[in-house]
């Protein structure tokens, strides 16, 4: 894939990031911080092709016809599928622009709706009205009277939620080893569920709205997270590829990126800490804390590596949704 279509892709990518015209002024904030951090590689220059983007230099009847193999057109759609998804759910602008797209990169009908469909239930896989917690707590006596929210902290077992926020930020990682689409937009679901079960474990009871406020408060953005992963994955020359280009591939996305890891091990000590003090962080210290933890995390990345290379090696890619909706 040449450098001008890797271009293209990030066009429609950014493209599609902006298409409800409804994103919150911190998710902008969100995806320039991405523009920038990408930076110039592979002649591709973001930060440029970003401000083109919102000052409409750059659409789709000019991004669209710089795709000239077939590869890179289905690759174009399913990344502006994912992005558009990544928030859960599609708004009609979105709907509007992904048919657009659908129908001037010439796709067959089957291959794209297959996609979309698949996109979509991954993306919208529910969190669970009531997930187990005896894993993660303590058992009550039996005659215990109910306890009010919250006030479970101290029944807690909290060597067993560590190992879940390490187990969940080494499956994240992993899934971020691998060159399909649909492997990086799993991630987003499963860190939702593994912020749902620390507040459950805490006496919560969470709906999906509150645990995407709690991400976004602590400085996730979910279409600037899934932007981030997959621009990485593409200019790094992984994205895309399957069979021998996932092995041969490994090392060289592990020394490139390795957000998910940390952003999913960050996430998770940052909501133990927030629902065992009682959800008394103001929205500064929770992305104060986000931020510090995030940096211990990062430096966390190399010892656990060898743990994420082989689970990635193991994971079932047609399976990635049983797999979200059983997490």
């Amino acid at each position: 894939m040449t450098a001008t279509e890797h271009q293209a892709i990030l066009a429609i990518s950014l493209l599609a990031a902006f298409a409800d015209g409804q994103k919150h002024a911190r998710e902008r904030d969100e995806i320039k911080r991405i523009a920038d951090g990408l930076g110039q590689a592979d002649g591709v220059r973001l930060p440029t092709l970003y401000q083109d983007v919102l000052l409409k230099r750059v659409r789709l009847d000019t991004a669209v016809p710089q795709l000239a193999s077939a590869d890179a057109r289905l690759l174009a759609y399913e990344m502006a599928v994912c992005i558009c998804d990544a928030d859960g759910a599609q708004s009609p602008a979105e709907q509007a622009f992904l048919g657009d797209l659908g129908q001037r990169l010439g796709l067959a009908e089957g291959v794209a709706s297959g996609f979309a469909q698949q996109a979509e239930a991954l993306a919208q896989a529910p969190i669970p009205a009531a997930a187990p917690v005896a894993a993660l707590a303590a058992a009550a006596p039996a005659a215990a009277p109910a306890q009010a929210p919250g006030t479970v902290a101290t029944a807690v077992d909290q060597a067993a939620l560590d190992k879940s926020i390490l187990d969940a930020a080494i499956l994240n990682g992993a899934l971020e080893l691998l060159p399909e689409n649909l492997s990086t937009l799993a991630i987003i679901p499963l860190q939702m569920k593994l912020v749902y079960r620390i507040g459950q474990a805490h006496g919560y009871q969470l709906d999906s709205g509150h645990v995407k406020d709690f991400l976004a408060t602590a400085g996730v953005g979910l279409t600037s997270q899934y932007l981030e992963q997959a621009g990485r994955k593409l200019l790094g020359g992984l994205l895309g590829k399957v069979g021998g280009g996932l092995l041969g591939g490994l090392g060289r996305q592990a020394v490139s990126s390795g957000m998910s890891f940390a952003a999913t091990y960050a996430l998770g000590h940052v909501a133990k800490r927030y629902y065992a003090g009682g959800r008394v962080l103001s929205a500064q210290m929770l992305k104060d804390a986000y931020a510090g933890t995030l940096q211990q995390a990062q430096g966390l990345q190399a010892q656990y590596l060898p743990a994420m290379r082989e689970q990635a090696r193991t994971i079932d890619t047609g399976k990635l949704l049983a797999m979200v909706r059983g997490r």
